[in-house]
């Protein structure tokens, strides 16, 4: 049966470094709630509906986002997981509040995102990259043990998710790392002397197909394909907005691409039906409340146009066997980058009755 698994931001509660950097009370919700339309029939800003402008330190808060999840039929959450080096984390509250709790009673996992907080990334008005306000590092051995040991109460949860009885753990930046090999080596050896299990299942997070080879040789399980950018990397998606590839890097206009058509790049079956390759599905996409005028819209998004997109996807797993029929959902509650599942005002509950229809579907044809 078919796992949908979606990343789920941690950025809804205020924290002192985001304090420090962009003034007291900074969350997701500051660039989303000033978001303003770069263009006539840009629909910014986007107001959430049902759950409203949350903080995830209200523990009824993460409860309605589970039920919600359910209801779409999603199986469990990714939360992204931000571990700097020299035991440096940030934005941990909410998943150690769901172990410390036990509550929701709903299937998670980790996705460290691994990479450098850049000031561009929630200022519109950078134009480049900015100033490194937190850097990723890698300080050896030593590190990697320790942040392994931190994650223990996390990756011993009943609630963690397996696959083939191995923990599932996904790496954002995969070829950042710079001994895969040896941490997965050393993360592997942890585990087993643990007794939670006899190893981790590692994913990568791609956006580039001509890196996948590379990454199953460093011993990754499994990839997560999300070819967000073929606007970059596909020949036929670069040939079809040229003109729009031009405007966007010479004159810094946002580049408007038409979700319809980019949903077709997003999937390859005769790539994503391997048991090694875990595709993605995609709500929507528009990062121009972080990025401002150098944003990414993918117009015209519709409950309609996601459940086919939804059908397609499934379509491509269905015949693996049954431990590796997972998607990822890119994501449940990224709304700084429009590609939330939550309800908003214009759409309500249609993207969450849109999945679930896709799901139900597939079932009945088994």
């Amino acid at each position: 049966m078919v796992k949908i698994i979606a990343y789920y931001l941690p950025q809804y509660h205020p924290i002192p470094e985001n304090n420090g950097w962009w003034g007291n009370g900074f969350t997701e919700w500051t660039n989303v709630a000033k978001a303003k339309p770069l263009f006539r029939h840009h629909l910014q800003p986007k107001i959430p509906k049902d759950l409203g402008f949350y903080d995830l330190r209200i523990p009824e808060v993460r409860e309605a986002q589970a039920e919600l999840a359910r209801e779409a039929g999603v199986y469990g959450f990714c939360y992204w997981h931000y571990w700097f080096g020299n035991g440096k984390q940030l934005l941990e509250y909410p998943i150690n509040e769901v172990v410390k709790t036990g509550k929701p009673d709903f299937p998670f996992c980790l996705g460290w995102a691994n990479d450098s907080w850049l000031s561009k990334s929630w200022n519109t008005q950078y134009k480049s990259q900015g100033k490194i306000l937190i850097e990723q590092q890698y300080p050896g051995d030593d590190d990697i043990i320790n942040h392994f040991k931190t994650i223990i109460p996390i990756i011993s949860d009943k609630r963690y998710i397996r696959i083939d009885n191995r923990p599932l753990f996904v790496i954002y930046r995969p070829l950042l790392i710079p001994d895969f090999p040896n941490f997965k080596s050393l993360w592997n050896k942890l585990i087993k002397e643990s007794g939670i299990a006899d190893s981790f299942f590692f994913v990568a997070y791609s956006i580039d197909e001509k890196e996948n080879s590379r990454l199953l040789n460093d011993g990754f399980d499994a990839i997560n394909m999300l070819r967000l950018g073929a606007y970059r990397f596909d020949p036929k998606c670069i040939r079809e907005n040229v003109f729009k590839l031009f405007r966007y890097k010479t004159f810094h206009y946002p580049l408007r691409l038409k979700y319809s058509k980019m949903i077709k790049h997003l999937i390859k079956k005769e790539v994503d039906s391997a048991e090694n390759i875990f595709p993605s599905i995609l709500p929507n996409w528009d990062h121009t409340p972080r990025s401002g005028k150098r944003g990414v819209i993918f117009e015209g998004s519709t409950p309609k146009l996601f459940m086919k997109h939804a059908e397609m996807v499934i379509d491509a797993v269905k015949s693996k066997p049954s431990s590796k029929q997972i998607i990822f959902l890119k994501s449940w509650n990224e709304w700084g980058e429009g590609n939330y599942m939550e309800p908003d005002l214009q759409n309500g509950k249609e993207y969450i009755w849109a999945l679930k229809k896709a799901i139900d579907k597939s079932i009945n044809q088994e």
